[in-house]
């Protein structure tokens, strides 16, 4: 997956009405009808060991004799039946990640034994991917100004170039835009456990997929056998906390990178004051003279000079930026990558999900500089988050308001316990976050702690794995505080 594609390879996003998950007026979600529509199965042109198939759900939830859209879905089935548990339904995160692909990838993901015991089955979420997704001019969204907004000039540029591209994307997409917000995904993946004909099913979902999760088990609790939420969100931070808490979880990440290059060989940085020659870098960039070095002669701007530090911690990629970074200061000496021909559209899910999800209130330039200023005096490397930077500039001027904003998480209302899992110096899902979402489930919740490093930890750390699968397959979850040791050094390129 791009690394600038989703929240578990950062890009932007969109949201949301609730008012359109109200069909059935004021009856509970969890009470509500769900299609009982059948699968039609084959085996998948990508590998024949999955089977790929389609669900016809309403475009609109509110209005299900309305346009329908139809969502495509991947199935790899246990390969022990006999001893088969049930179906976990997975999600890679985004808003983007295509669920499907995860499903390909799942036997270089999931332990052999989860393997064994489920079906594994990864549905691309609506605007996403297969699933009826969002599509925009490839021009507008190569025109997105940068996030990093100096001037009120600017800021005014961004907030039309927005309403510019939502207009697009509505005439390009169809009936489902407007309708791409997380509450709706869940609609939508209780419809497929229906026409799996599971009474319960489990999910693992990372990274943008934790709210998934969360707003599945709160909509649909007593449907929910297991659910692990890998890299957590939190959908009760308000703008405040959501800057102020991300852009300390890069800061932090960054630090991490200068403590690693401080005590490995292999860092070609090493014995320089790699804060300082950052700081540099990004002075360069600035006044217009950092060279790409892996695009020359094409220069770097501030944001994309973060923005490729923010990327290289997401495994993390500590060796591979170290070198990225010595190139840039030297002028950048590869070769152009080459690029694929153009294309009338592109697919782009970001902000039409995210927009949908959050309401991220800046009130013009002088609040949006007020912010940026504040930030960068607690981050003077990273500056802010530039996930969270691109989530609310994406953000400014969309058209509609949330449909799915945040809102307090209630505490867990079924039977089955929930296991959180999170590194310590994720850049991405901020580790107060995952304590925050566990402090207000209850007592159901159990965080296993990652004292690594990188976004989403099943990958990342055996330890971790090894407790994931042990409640996949038993519900037993971990005991309060406990924690995974960190693989040191990070197993670079995996993730």
């Amino acid at each position: 997956m791009s690394r600038v594609r989703a929240f578990t390879r950062p890009f932007r996003a969109a949201v949301l009405t609730v008012a359109a998950l109200l069909p059935y007026g004021t009856m509970p979600a969890h009470a509500r009808p769900a299609t009982t529509a059948a699968i039609a199965w084959a085996a998948c042109p990508e590998d024949a060991q999955v089977q790929c198939g389609t669900l016809a759900v309403p475009a609109d939830w509110a209005h299900p004799a309305g346009p329908a859209i139809s969502l495509t879905m991947a199935r790899r089935p246990a390969t022990d039946p006999a001893r088969r548990i049930g179906t976990l339904l997975v999600n890679p995160g985004g808003p983007g990640g295509s669920a499907v692909d995860f499903t390909f990838a799942a036997t270089t993901f999931f332990g052999e034994e989860v393997r064994r015991r489920f079906d594994i089955v990864g549905v691309d979420p609506r605007g996403t991917g297969r699933s009826a997704p969002v599509l925009c001019s490839r021009d507008l969204v190569d025109a997105q100004p940068s996030a990093l907004i100096e001037s009120e000039e600017q800021y005014a540029a961004t907030v039309a170039h927005n309403r510019k591209l939502a207009a697009d994307c509505a005439a390009r997409t169809g009936p489902v835009f407007g309708h791409v917000d997380t509450v709706s995904v869940t609609r939508d993946y209780d419809a497929v456990r229906a026409a799996l004909g599971e009474e319960k099913i489990t999910l693992y979902g990372a990274s943008y997929g934790t709210l998934i999760g969360l707003q599945y088990a709160e909509s649909y609790p007593d449907r929910l056998r297991g659910l692990v939420l890998d890299s957590v969100m939190d959908h009760s931070a308000d703008l405040d906390r959501f800057l102020v808490q991300e852009t300390e979880a890069a800061q932090n990440a960054f630090a991490e990178f200068v403590k690693w290059c401080g005590r490995d060989p292999s860092c070609v940085l090493r014995g320089h004051d790699i804060a300082k020659l950052f700081v540099a870098a990004m002075a360069r960039a600035r006044a217009g003279q950092l060279i790409n070095p892996y695009d020359p002669p094409n220069k770097l701007t501030v944001a994309q000079l973060t923005m490729a530090a923010f990327s290289a911690f997401y495994d993390p990629q500590w060796y591979s930026f170290a070198y990225y970074l010595r190139d840039a200061m030297l002028t950048g000496r590869r070769a152009p990558a080459a690029t694929a021909p153009p294309v009338d559209l592109v697919d782009f899910s970001f902000s039409p999900v995210f927009c949908e999800d959050w309401h991220l209130p800046v009130t013009g330039f002088a609040d949006f500089q007020r912010r940026l200023r504040g930030l960068a005096a607690g981050a003077p490397q990273m500056l802010i988050s530039p996930l969270a930077l691109i989530a609310v500039t994406g953000c400014l001027g969309w058209p509609s308001p949330p449909d799915n904003p945040q809102r307090p998480l209630p505490p867990l209302t079924g039977p089955t316990p929930v296991l959180l899992v999170n590194a310590v110096h994720d850049p991405a899902t901020a580790y107060a976050w995952a304590r925050e979402v566990t402090a207000r489930l209850g007592p159901a919740a159990r965080l296993l702690t990652y004292d690594g490093w990188g976004h989403v930890v099943y990958s990342k750390s055996p330890c971790a794995a090894a407790a994931v699968d042990n409640y996949l397959l038993t519900l037993v979850p971990v005991a309060t505080g406990t924690r995974c040791p960190a693989v040191d050094p990070p197993p670079f390129g995996v993730g």
